[in-house]
């Protein structure tokens, strides 16, 4: 869960993002939409903490999953080693028996040993939602996951971020300038309109 409120970033002069208040409760699937340059990956960015606005308050539960754009995976790390990172880093215990419950979740469970070279591109998005959710989050952030993907695995991305999120009881946003996931989601919020 979260709140925003008067959150504005610029980069030099130029205003990229302006809410007044965004919020979200615990267990809400969000979607934002809009153009590229409309401020979505900012947005998320601030969500996680990597980012501080320009002005404003922003108050978001602990602990955050993140679904970057470009997958970031470790490719001298098997896929099991990948999710353990995501423990390791975050001064968790780390535990092999999530990270065998988190993939056989995803579909991999014979998949652990393998490197990221190995896997399709399919199976590395799979990985990358894996290791998003290994921390149990409370709240999972997805940046343009659909955006290289036909309608099938469109769907299947967004099923899978879905039943991850319920899984974890996790508020879920994702943010895209797909059209085709605008039925899905519940509560919206469209930027650069």
């Amino acid at each position: 869960m979260f709140s925003l409120k008067g959150v504005r970033h610029r980069y030099g002069a130029r205003e990229v993002l302006g809410l007044e208040r965004f919020a979200a409760a615990q267990g809400e699937k969000w979607l934002v939409l809009g153009p590229s340059g409309s401020g979505k990956s900012t947005l998320l960015h601030i969500l996680a903490g990597l980012l501080k606005p320009s002005e404003g308050s922003v108050e978001v539960a602990r602990p955050i999953g993140i679904v970057p754009q470009k997958l970031h995976l470790i490719a001298s790390l098997t896929v099991e080693q990948n999710l353990l990172l995501a423990q390791y880093l975050a001064g968790a215990r780390e535990e092999p028996a999530r990270a065998a419950q988190v993939l056989a979740g995803v579909g991999l469970a014979d998949r652990a040993l393998a490197r990221p070279h190995e896997l399709s591109h399919g199976q590395a998005q799979r990985v990358a939602v894996a290791r998003a959710v290994m921390n149990r989050p409370q709240l999972l952030i997805a940046d343009e996951p659909t955006s290289n993907l036909d309608d099938a695995h469109c769907a299947a991305a967004l099923d899978l971020l879905e039943a991850q999120a319920a899984e974890c009881g996790a508020t879920l946003v994702v943010a895209t300038h797909d059209a085709r996931a605008k039925g899905r989601f519940q509560h919206r919020l469209e930027l650069g309109t």
